[in-house]
Order: C-alpha cells, then structure tokens, then sequence
C-alpha cells in the first residue's frame, strides 16, 4: 500500500491516535502524520502511507490554511479553551468591524511569535508543554512565520458584551501558532484573549472536501477499497518546481546521480522534482553545496523499474 491518506481529524484525540488507529485498521506498520493537530482541533491531516511517508517532510513543511475563532474577555494558560484563566478584563466598549479588519492586516506578512509554554517546542531538549505541567515557565525562542493572509469570517458592523467572539481565515507558513495568533489579535485590540476553536481546512494541496473520517477508512478496508481513494505520493509535491528526465537520465537518478541545473530552475533555493514525462516523482534534489551548476539528490523515492 503507497499513497496519502487526507484524514478527517475529529475532536479528543491526538494525532499519533490517528496513526496508531490506522496502523490496526489497515494492518500496516509504515504509516506517519504531516503536522501535529492539538487533540481539541479537527480538520485536515493528510497520513502518508509505504513510499509516501518518504514525502511527509514536504507536506509539513507546505503553507496551511485554518478557520479560527477568538474570544476577547480573558487570556488562558495554554492560550485556547482548554486552559485556566489567567488575565480578565471585560470588553467595555463596542468593537468595530473597521477596527478589526485593521488588526487583521498589521498581523499579514512576516511576524514574531513565541511559541506558548503548551507546546512541543523544544528548550533545553524538553518540550515546552512538559514544564508548563510542572508549573516552570522557561524562556522560549521567538521565531518569525509567515502569515500570507488572513481574512474576517462574520458580517457583523459592530460587536459588543462582556466578551466578544469573532472568526477569521488564516494561511500562513509552517511553524505558525494560530492559538498565539489569537492572543495577539487581542492584545492589538486592548484585550486579553484566547483562540476559542479551530479547523484545519487546507494543508498543502488537500482540502476539507478531500478527507475522509476514521470511520469511512475502517468501512473501506473491510471492503478491500481504500487504495482506491489513496493520492499518490506526488500530490504532496504538487507545489515543487519540476526537473523533467527521459530514460536514460531516470536509470541515473534512481542510483543517486549528480545532475545539471537547467537554466528555468538556476534560481531555485528549495527542493525539485526529478519526474519522468509522465508525471512520476523518482526523487528530490537541492542545489550542490560545493559545485553550483549541479543538483544533488536529496532522497530517492522510487525505482523506476517498479
């Protein structure tokens, strides 16, 4: 079995409960997720399965796009609805729709952030969230993400009450906390705040429409048809810039050959594609660190001969 499984990840559970669920449903050990959903957040979590886990980096690694709410009127320990209250302050005065919207356009482009003390951030070779459990707060390493857009949800001209709660669509580049982004959102507007729900709508190149939920997968195996419905590993590459290679370069590639940079793709930082004419990934290549004219293959994929 070879390919991307686009998930539906429900509420309560975690996404190593996803793969660990799959494992026993689809009786197969080589499965892995592509980006870390907290257990109350559902949406999108593509699985790649055999073959296509050799890709899962390049899924995680590629923009996604979530529908967020936030709640202004307290702040919370791990900066969502599950946490304690920390800070209160009651919303004393309207909001206005203007007001939002200007907030939400000062947090586009390249921003800091620091990651929340719940989360899996690293200090020290300890996760954040494993002080937060034992009440140490520790220094965290800001970091700055990319948020390409983000847009207001609700229709409404004015908000108002002791707490405010309004939604937002959110693309942004890996590494982005929206929970913080919430928090943020709040501290522009003079409150304390916290992200009250979230959906995982896009990730890569695979939407909502796309996924199907653990139930439709188990109901699929015991029909003998989830490979049916499997995307092939070069979906989760579909962002990538492509080397196109006939044969006889294929039978190179697939022996970890060193290639020339055509011109198109000189200026090119990130990964590339080594595809035959007929689409097939057969492997990744990034530019020679010590001979600027060549490529250097970063990881094999497939024998073409298979």
């Amino acid at each position: 079995m070879e390919g991307i499984l686009p998930l539906y990840k429900p509420k309560g559970i975690t996404s190593h409960d996803c793969v660990f669920k799959l494992r026993k449903i689809l009786k197969t050990k080589k499965i892995g997720h592509t980006g870390t959903l907290d257990p109350e957040v559902t949406g999108v979590l593509p699985i790649c399965i055999g073959k296509a886990t050799k890709v899962a980096e390049y899924i995680t690694d590629a923009g996604k796009t979530y529908e967020s709410e936030v709640t202004l009127g307290f702040s919370t320990t791990t900066e969502d609805a599950t946490g304690e209250i920390v800070e209160k302050k009651l919303v004393s005065r309207p909001i206005s729709r203007k007001e939002i919207l200007n907030v939400l356009e000062s947090l586009t482009g390249e921003i800091i952030q620091t990651p929340p003390m719940f989360s899996a951030v690293k200090v020290g070779g300890v996760r954040l969230y494993e002080y937060a459990r034992k009440g140490i707060e520790v220094d965290r390493p800001s970091r700055k993400v990319t948020i390409y857009s983000i847009q207001l949800l609700d229709e409404q001209k004015e908000w108002t009450g002791d707490t405010i709660t309004f939604r937002f669509k959110v693309s942004c580049s890996k590494g982005t906390y929206i929970r913080t982004l919430a928090v943020m959102i709040g501290e522009k507007l003079g409150y304390p705040a916290h992200m009250s729900n979230l959906v995982r709508v896009q990730s890569a190149s695979f939407t909502l429409d796309d996924c199907f939920t653990l139930e439709e997968v188990n109901q699929m195996a015991e029909e003998g048809t989830v490979e049916d419905v499997l995307k092939p590993l070069e979906t989760a590459l579909s962002h990538l810039p492509k080397l196109k290679i006939n044969d006889t370069v294929a039978e190179k590639v697939k022996n970890g050959a060193l290639l020339n940079i055509p011109e198109h793709l000189k200026t090119c930082n990130g990964p590339i594609i080594a595809e035959t004419n007929d689409g097939r990934a057969l492997a990744i290549y990034a530019k020679h660190p010590n001979k600027p004219d060549l490529l250097k293959p970063v990881k094999v994929l497939r024998n073409e001969l298979e």
